[in-house]
């Protein structure tokens, strides 16, 4: 998988703490791809265990639970 694929779901992961997607519509301008493709990925995220939910009102996507991705190999030190 290419780099900008793991970017784009960490830049989701970040829009969705903040409460800051957006309609679908809208999140798809901001992140350059298509509606289609945003869906793909919230169902990605919702398929690796993110309680994803989506407010009318707000017009935006957030996590129902506190929590976040890390799509980095992270070296652990000895």
């Amino acid at each position: 998988m290419a780099k900008h694929y793991f970017d784009r779901l960490e830049y989701l992961d970040t829009l969705i703490r903040k409460k800051a997607t957006g309609s679908p519509r809208k999140l798809a301008t901001k992140m350059n791809i298509s509606v289609r493709t945003v869906y793909e990925y919230i169902d990605i995220l919702r398929s690796l265990g993110a309680p994803i939910s989506y407010s009318k009102n707000r017009e935006t996507y957030y996590y129902s639970e506190m929590g976040s991705f890390c799509f980095k190999f992270i070296k652990q030190m000895d």
